[in-house]
């Protein structure tokens, strides 16, 4: 685990609400999280976002990156904003790093929401691959299949300057920095770790995510104690975003049960 990066962040809502850190995707930045920060906030939390190492206003350190960094820079993240405990909400990426808190920093999290994420995402030669890709030809050359993966081919067509907000969002990131945060996906295993996760857990599953399909959802769901499992039918990897009042109102009620 390396020293931790002081990485960007925005902070909204009540200063004296409860905290909720959202962490995001490969690829984003803490634009993401836009549709969630209104109706959490309205309910009273205080809602930090920020951008993952690597990633948007955040430094890019020299890679790999491993998932202990990227869990380590939100334990300083959450030191810096004086925020004893928190519910964390991570996808995908975000998700994993949200996993990697709940099994090496339980008494920091309040509850854990895990979106279209996986405990294990291999082959790790297809993230090797892509990391290589991306250091030879910049984020640009992955912004169009990511976007694929993000969103429904039915939403991108509806809605498609939304897609085109997506696509520059990931070739905006820079290039070490994405290629690093693929390593860490590369040698990433919390499968035999999810028992240890004591933290209320909630999984939301994308029915329509072909990055991190249903299955995956359900070895977290079933790896960790009294975890629950929604899947949001017409969602692909970004669900929050495709499908923002359903996974904002599943978020919601976890975290209203929680506290």
């Amino acid at each position: 685990m390396s020293e931790p990066v002081k990485v960007h962040s925005v902070a909204e809502g009540p200063a004296d609400g409860p905290v909720v850190v959202l962490s995001g995707s490969l690829g984003s930045d803490h634009r993401m999280w836009e549709p969630q920060v209104k109706p959490l906030v309205a309910r009273g939390f205080r809602v930090i976002r920020y951008d993952t190492r690597g990633h948007g206003a955040s430094p890019v350190p020299a890679g790999p990156y491993t998932l202990a960094d990227l869990g380590g820079d939100l334990l300083a993240l959450l030191d810096e904003h004086g925020a004893e405990r928190a519910h964390v909400v991570g996808l995908s990426l975000g998700g994993m790093t949200g996993m990697w808190l709940g099994v090496n920093a339980p008494d920091r999290m309040a509850s854990l929401v895990l979106c279209c994420t996986s405990a294990k995402l291999g082959p790790p030669s297809m993230w090797a691959d892509r990391a290589k890709a991306v250091r030879e030809q910049g984020t640009a050359a992955v912004a169009e299949a990511g976007v694929a993966r993000w969103l429904t081919t039915g939403y991108a067509a509806a809605y498609p300057e939304q897609a085109e907000y997506l696509r520059e969002m990931i070739a905006g990131v820079p290039a070490e920095g994405y290629a690093a945060s693929c390593q860490a996906i590369e040698r990433m295993d919390l499968v035999d770790d999810l028992p240890k996760i004591a933290a209320r857990t909630l999984v939301i599953a994308g029915g329509r995510d072909p990055a991190t399909p249903v299955e995956h959802a359900e070895v977290i769901a079933g790896g960790i104690p009294d975890a629950r499992l929604e899947v949001v039918e017409d969602a692909a990897h970004l669900g929050s975003f495709e499908q923002p009042e359903r996974f904002s109102a599943l978020i919601l009620e976890h975290l209203e049960a929680a506290r």
